[in-house]
């Protein structure tokens, strides 16, 4: 990978410009030309070295549901079972685990009852139970990757923003559904792509442009920019921790582990007893499994005698991983 590559993955998972002519901006920060810039992003598309280019949708906040769930699929049966759960448009990512619960999704309804719906769909065609793991609370999310398997994120946690809800904006989501609907798969590799989605609803790109700046300050958009597939940049190891904590202290000791350097996603949520005792997940990712381990004991100390069990779920296999789709 050259210099162009690296720098455009490391700098830009977001913070992608709201104008006429984003990517030479992009190319000026990168000390490159536009045409080598939009080069170097379809490349590393097509290689598979990035998921996605455009923005992240918080579907909560555009009115929907986001959870994650898992089943206990039998190994003979495994890959028919992936098929099912994969042909499910409600299914976002889908990893395959080391572990009795051995397949992970994350399912994004357009409604909180769709979440329902879906699930009892899924363990209808599958035949399986589906151990449904909403999110209870957020302590951290931002997963951002370094080429070469260097920092996950530039900083500590800091506190989320306070933002205001698109209806206390006095902007409807229907208004703005034309626009995550062309957006949500990427935007386009072209010199001006607001002026080409404009071209493509009937607007102008100043309208875009608005647009997707409402959906930001409202944090229906988490960021806009590159998505690194992590694997194929130098984090071999993919480890979902998770842990068994004193209900009493799990919140403010998860505000603590949230804020570790290395934490991607940390979040509270429901057991399942007997089969399943932990409450709090915290995703690390690492060059090998050692790192990882490693960092799940600077985990450990920070939860102290308030963790009462452990363990680490290795992603060996991606399933699926679309993003949010929502339909027209």
């Amino acid at each position: 990978m050259d210099d162009l590559k690296r720098r455009l993955i490391d700098e830009w998972q977001g913070g992608f410009p709201l104008c006429e002519q984003p990517f030479v901006v992009m190319a000026e920060r990168l000390d490159s030309s536009e045409d080598a810039v939009l080069q170097a992003l379809r490349e590393l598309l097509a290689d598979g070295v990035l998921t996605r280019f455009g923005p992240l949708y918080q579907i909560e906040r555009l009115g929907g549901a986001f959870s994650l769930a898992a089943l206990q699929t039998p190994e003979a049966d495994f890959d028919r079972i992936a098929s099912i759960v994969n042909g499910f448009p409600e299914v976002a990512h889908n990893y395959r685990r080391e572990h009795t619960f051995n397949m992970w999704f994350v399912l994004a309804t357009e409604t909180p009852a769709g979440m329902n719906d879906a699930i009892e769909r899924i363990a209808a065609t599958t035949g399986l139970p589906v151990f449904n793991f909403p999110k209870e609370r957020e302590y951290f999310i931002e997963a951002r990757f370094a080429v070469g398997a260097g920092k996950v994120r530039g900083t500590a946690s800091s506190p989320p923003p306070a933002f205001l809800p698109l209806g206390e904006r006095g902007v409807a989501m229907q208004a703005l559904k034309p626009l995550v609907l062309a957006t949500q798969a990427g935007l386009p590799l072209v010199p001006q792509p607001y002026h080409a989605i404009a071209a493509r609803l009937g607007t102008g790109a100043t309208t875009i442009i608005a647009g997707l700046r409402v959906l930001l300050d409202a944090g229906a958009i988490r960021r806009i920019g590159v998505v690194p597939n992590h694997y194929r940049i130098g984090y071999a190891a993919n480890g979902m921790t998770v842990w068994d904590v004193d209900d009493e202290k799990v919140d403010e000791l998860g505000e603590q582990v949230g804020a570790l350097e290395f934490v991607t996603h940390c979040y509270r949520r429901p057991r399942h007893r007997p089969a399943w005792s932990y409450n709090l997940f915290a995703m690390a990712h690492g060059a090998g499994r050692d790192e990882v381990t490693a960092k799940a004991d600077r985990i450990a100390e920070v939860l102290g005698d308030a963790c009462r069990a452990r363990d680490i779920l290795y992603s060996t296999r991606i399933l699926k991983k679309t993003g949010l789709r929502l339909h027209g």
